[in-house]
Formats: structure tokens, C-alpha cells, sequence
């Protein structure tokens, strides 16, 4: 990730998605706008006209510039916007992103990307064909802590990786609110497809994560699945085990159905020389241990090469960054990215954001889905 910042006027976007009702939308509206690197123009917000008009006052966004039909703003919006970001549900993902790649749009695409493989790879087909920008967003690598682990990592610090453990454990299925009412989730959330809601959800976060860390792609996996919450037709409890490249074990879990976990994310990576431990609920902080015993937490204010950069300081060290942070890190990054692209034709950040990613991290997926009903290891 390029550190430098642009300081040319704002790039122009466009929502697709996104309203004030929606999971992430004003999110991203805030993360999108905290370095002044980005303005959001335009934008069809949801399909609900009084949703999509409260949305547009929200966010400031001018009446001529505001559609109600998707596909009529990419038309009238297509030669007046840097980047277009899509924020529809996952089912419809691939619809829109081939829609703005056939136009010449840049695209930004909250993950999953797609709801399999072959969809994911239908957009790559259409992304070399135009040879388009298309970046994915995976929230949780925005993480200042994630980068000085990863930067730790790459100097060899923790010796060669050999095992992880990723968990990403949610309560959202089984709990019920102060009134003893059971949730409501979406309704496209509620109907499995090739690959489960909730990997598309949560493990594909993980997939990217251990990428974005280790740089090495899973070969085998062995899994098992479960319903136990209150939608007995959605898988809500994944376990399973996975062989990487250069020989590395992991173990990931990720559920819906685990009361207690609001948003549990924990990672633990172990290596020759070292382990390190990172903990979403606190996320200013990783914890080393050393092959010698000793062990440290480090956090901004620490002896470490990423986290002390202007860019992650908007705040001094013991006023916490956090979960909107993370996403306007991803911004900085997609702005130097788009810059680059514009120039070169390309992106240095491609690897970790990119379609060939969102392939891979599907393969593997459907992978884990297969192995539930072989009740064998599968190969990816």
C-alpha cells in the first residue's frame, strides 16, 4: 500500500446501493470522505423512492444527480465519475459490476464480488477485456495493526509461517433483542446458493486476510457446516481445517450462531521465530511472542515501522481508531490505486483487492461446500 497521499481536487463517485438503511452505506459515505481524497456526486441508493430521496439530502447530493434506476444513472453518469461503487446486495453483484466494465467505469465492489466462481470469473474475462480498474473491498485489512503485522511478516520477524487460526464467530442468528423478538435479517440472506450467505458474509474476509499476511493460497480443505439459529435453511456455524502453499496448516471458523460474539475476528499466525495475536475488539493492539519467551503488546505509540505513519495518525496514539478508520485507509488506498491505474494501466495493490483474489477466495469456498457433502479433503 503506497503511503503517499493525493493531493490533486477530490476524485468523483457514484453509489450504487448504499442508503442510509443499508448495512454499510454510511459507512462509507464517511470513511469515502475523511481524507478529503474522494467526493460522492451521484448515486441510485435504493430502489424505495423515499429511502433514495432522504439519502440524497443526507449525503448532499443534488436532485439532478440522483436516479432511482441504477442503469439510467451508469448512462447519464458514465463520463462524469471517477469510480462507480457498488453496494447492492450480494446477489446482484455481478450484474452491476459487468454493466459498469462494459461501460469504461471503474468500479469499487463491496465483497463478496460475487456469488461464485463462475460469475467471479466471467467479470475477469470482462476486466481484461477493457482492461478496467476493479478493486473489492475487504474492510478488515484496513487495519493499521494488520499492516504492521504484515509488514513483520515480510521482514521475516516471525520466521516462516506454519500454522494460523482465523475466527470470525457472530451472534446475529440465534440471539434475540431486549423485547424477546428474534432478528430480521435481509431477505437475499436468508437463501443459500453454490456457496453459502454466510461465506460470502464473513469468510471471504478471512480468505483475504490470511492472503494479505502470508501472500499464499490454500491447496486442500476439509470442512463441516451447520444450522443452529433461527433460520433453519441457512447454514449459520462453519469449521474447517485447510492446507496452504509452502506447507502452512490453518484453521478457521466462522459463524452466526455464537451468542456472545458480536463481531469476534481473531487472528493467531505462528511462525519458527514467533507467533502474533490480533483481536478486532481491540484493535490498537498486537501481540507478540518471541521464541525466547518474552512476550509485548505494541500499539501506535510503539517501536513500529507502519502504524507511526501520518496516514494512520489522524488521532495521536491513545485516541483509538477503529472500525470507519479501516474503511477510509481502503479509500486512501483505491485513490493512490485509481491514480496509478490512470497512469500506468495498472496497480500495485491489485494482488490483495483484485478480481484474480475474489476468484481464488470463491474457489476455495466452494471447495469448503464440496467437502461438507464428501466428507473428504477437497482439493482447490
Amino acid at each position: 500500500m503506497k503511503n503517499t497521499k493525493n493531493t490533486s481536487k477530490p476524485l468523483s463517485l457514484g453509489f450504487i446501493g448504499g442508503s442510509i438503511n443499508s448495512a454499510v452505506g454510511y459507512t462509507h459515505f464517511v470513511a469515502s470522505r475523511m481524507d478529503n481524497l474522494w467526493e460522492l456526486v451521484s448515486g441510485c441508493f435504493s430502489e424505495n423512492a423515499n429511502t433514495n430521496t432522504e439519502t440524497a439530502k443526507i449525503y448532499g447530493i443534488p436532485d439532478d444527480r440522483l436516479y432511482l434506476n441504477w442503469k439510467e444513472m451508469l448512462a447519464e453518469e458514465k463520463d462524469r465519475l471517477d469510480v462507480v461503487v457498488i453496494l447492492l446486495p450480494t446477489t446482484i453483484h455481478t450484474e452491476a459490476v459487468k454493466a459498469c466494465l462494459e461501460m469504461g467505469l471503474a468500479v469499487i465492489c463491496e465483497k463478496s464480488m460475487a456469488m461464485n466462481s463462475l460469475q467471479a470469473m466471467k467479470i475477469l474475462e470482462l476486466q481484461k477485456k477493457h482492461k478496467s480498474f476493479l478493486g473489492v473491498i475487504y474492510n478488515y485489512s484496513g487495519y493499521p495493526m494488520i499492516r504492521e503485522l504484515q509488514n513483520k511478516i515480510q521482514k521475516g520477524e516471525l520466521g516462516k509461517i506454519i500454522h494460523f487460526q482465523v475466527e470470525m464467530p457472530q451472534e446475529g442468528y440465534i440471539r434475540i433483542d431486549t423485547n424477546g423478538n428474534k432478528p430480521k435479517p435481509q431477505s437475499w440472506r436468508l437463501t443459500d446458493g453454490t456457496v453459502p450467505i454466510i461465506h460470502l458474509d464473513l469468510a471471504v474476509h478471512l480468505h483475504q486476510l490470511i492472503f494479505f499476511l502470508t501472500e499464499q493460497n490454500p491447496t486442500h480443505v476439509i470442512s463441516d457446516q451447520e444450522s443452529y439459529g433461527w433460520f433453519s435453511d441457512v447454514i449459520d456455524n462453519v469449521n474447517c481445517l485447510c492446507r496452504y502453499t509452502e506447507g502452512i496448516m490453518g484453521n478457521i471458523w466462522f459463524s452466526k450462531s455464537a451468542l456472545g460474539h458480536r463481531n469476534g475476528l481473531k487472528l493467531r499466525i505462528y511462525g519458527t521465530k514467533g507467533s502474533a495475536e490480533w483481536f478486532q475488539a481491540t484493535p490498537e493492539e498486537l501481540q507478540i511472542s518471541h521464541s525466547n519467551g518474552q512476550k509485548e503488546i505494541i500499539d501506535r505509540a510503539a517501536a513500529v515501522e507502519i502504524t507511526n505513519l501520518k496516514r494512520y495518525n489522524r488521532f495521536k496514539a491513545g485516541h483509538p481508531s477503529g472500525f470507519i478508520e479501516a474503511f477510509a485507509n481502503l479509500y486512501y488506498d483505491f485513490s493512490n490505486s485509481l491514480i496509478e491505474y490512470k497512469k500506468n494501466g495498472n496497480w500495485e495493490d491489485e494482488k490483495m483487492y483484485g478480481t484474480q483474489l475474489s476468484v481464488k477466495g470463491l474457489q476455495f469456498l466452494e471447495a469448503m461446500n464440496k467437502s461438507v457433502s464428501s466428507k473428504k479433503w477437497e482439493t482447490i
